[in-house]
């Protein structure tokens, strides 16, 4: 393990934590964590799901007060612990995966919102709200209509504004939550271009990422938790995306192509000149049994419109869908599923699962016919059912009943997997399965599509990380502006000459 850096090793830090201990219910999730961030530092916090991340986070931030005996360090200033107040006064930001922005107001009440709260009510300046966002997104570099509403916005813009809101309370320190998540790789670039620039600025950044390609090109240092303790704080320089991976998980993954013949088995799935204006234009394309074809492209591609399509949750304008030889019209998901197609959606948090909602009922709700019984829910079955796809899955969980939020990604993304698969589909669409989720875990979801699609499952992968359809798909298709512009067989190329197709 390497012991964390003194500050006579340099720079004294902005932010020092020594001693952390949080508990919850008996699991112990940080042990005797100590971390550090120098002023104007890139530092990645990096970990598995459940390694502790986001508790040493809300610890920092105020949300969570520390077991007796923590001490924290920030800015010259000694605290037992910090509420949110404080953390907030003394220019500690976080900006979480979700963002938590107001889709409906504008992106000038986004960034500025804060400026006009107060213990009692009083007049809204507008154009002071204007001015206030106009100056935060040029620190930035970036010129936004700030009067329209934040949903005529991509991802990627929304993100800026998130940074840009976290600038306003004069932020010394910014916590940046899986922020390249939902991002292409021309956007990430950009985003990473800003983060150089608010560290060129003197705000320290705090990354955390399951891409760890981009802590590599980011990073100055890495802090590693494992299972809630300290692995340990290492340089960037010299350090491998395999390395990094043997800290966070304990173990090694060899990453080896599927070379598979599927030519003979029978086809699943035949589109022909499928079509739906504005989102995608004559695509043409099949899948047989066992077969996992992957489809990659950059976000806007048409991928995910395809994959609604199919689903029928769109209806295409023009083209065939044949479903084991016969033509078939979906007016709806419904319909889909009764023919055996299954869909895993890659907006996990708000359509894959139902946050609030227990583990089981998750799990039985798109197969809810095959646990009635004379008319009724039957417990027996419902049970059966979770118990079977839990263990087949290895999906690691408290209790049945436990709300699906409770688990990491991880495992909340194997429940959903579960549910579909509980569907007893002839074809499964897995849209981005991996978006937030771990390496390790990546890793296990992998394992369980391989298994699928030897099982003789066919199997549709959507992807805008090619290296994941490159190692894991029989076959490979470009999308790019809606049509399919190239076709892959990843045994006769290289990964490189897919990146250079989709990156071009």
């Amino acid at each position: 393990m390497t012991a964390p850096e003194s500050p006579e090793d340099g720079p004294k830090p902005l932010l020092s934590l020594r001693n952390i201990n949080m508990t919850f219910g008996g699991v112990k999730a940080l042990k005797n964590v100590s971390f550090d961030v120098l002023p104007g530092e890139v530092h990645c916090l990096a970990g598995e799901n459940g390694s502790g991340k986001s508790t040493l986070i809300k610890i920092i931030t105020g949300v969570y007060r520390p077991q007796s005996g923590a001490v924290i360090e920030y800015d010259g200033q000694t605290y037992s612990h910090m509420s949110p107040v404080t953390a907030q006064a003394a220019g500690i930001q976080v900006i979480w995966q979700d963002l938590a922005l107001f889709p409906e107001m504008t992106v000038a009440e986004n960034i500025a919102f804060q400026t006009v709260l107060g213990r009692w009510p009083r007049p809204v300046n507008y154009n002071s709200m204007r001015e206030t966002a106009v100056r935060a997104l040029a620190r930035l570099g970036v010129a936004l209509d700030v009067d329209l509403p934040l949903k005529e916005y991509a991802i990627a813009q929304r993100q800026i504004v998130a940074i840009a809101r976290a600038l306003i309370g004069d932020a010394k320190l910014v916590f940046m939550d899986e922020p390249t998540a939902s991002l292409t790789q021309s956007e990430t670039d950009r985003l990473i271009g800003i983060v150089r620039t608010l560290s060129a600025s003197g705000v320290a950044v705090v990354f955390v990422s399951h891409r760890l390609a981009e802590v590599l090109e980011i990073s100055s240092r890495l802090t590693v938790l494992r299972d809630g303790a300290l692995v340990g704080i290492y340089p960037a320089t010299g350090m491998t995306q395999s390395r990094i991976t043997e800290l966070m998980t304990g173990k090694t993954f060899d990453q080896a192509l599927r070379v598979r013949d599927v030519s003979r088995n029978p086809v699943v799935l035949e589109v022909d000149g499928l079509s739906r204006p504005g989102q995608f234009e004559d695509i043409s394309l099949s899948v047989r049994c066992g077969e996992t074809l992957g489809i990659t492209g950059l976000l806007g591609a048409g991928r995910t419109e395809l994959a609604h399509s199919l689903f029928g949750m769109l209806k295409p304008k023009a083209g065939t869908i044949r479903l084991e030889g016969k033509p078939v019209r979906f007016s709806s998901n419904r319909e889909a599923i009764a023919a055996g197609i299954a869909y895993l959606s890659e907006d996990r948090l708000s359509l894959g699962l139902i946050q609030p909602q227990s583990i089981a009922d998750n799990l039985v709700i798109a197969s809810l016919d095959r646990i009635i019984s004379r008319g009724l829910l039957s417990d027996s079955r419902k049970w059966d059912l979770v118990a079977r796809w839990i263990a087949d899955l290895g999906i690691r969980i408290g209790k049945q009943d436990d709300a699906v939020s409770t688990l990491s990604g991880g495992n909340q993304q194997r429940v959903a997997i579960a549910k579909w698969l509980a569907t007893n589909p002839k074809l499964l669409i897995l849209d981005a399965p991996t978006v937030g989720v771990d390496v390790g875990a990546r890793a296990g979801i992998f394992d369980i599509v391989a298994k699928l699609a030897d099982s003789g499952l066919a199997i549709i992968l959507i992807s805008h990380e090619v290296p994941e359809v490159y190692f894991h798909a029989d076959r490979v298709l470009h999308m790019a502006k809606g049509r399919i512009v190239n076709r892959f067989t990843p045994r006769d190329c290289a990964l490189q000459d897919i990146e250079a197709a989709v990156y071009a």
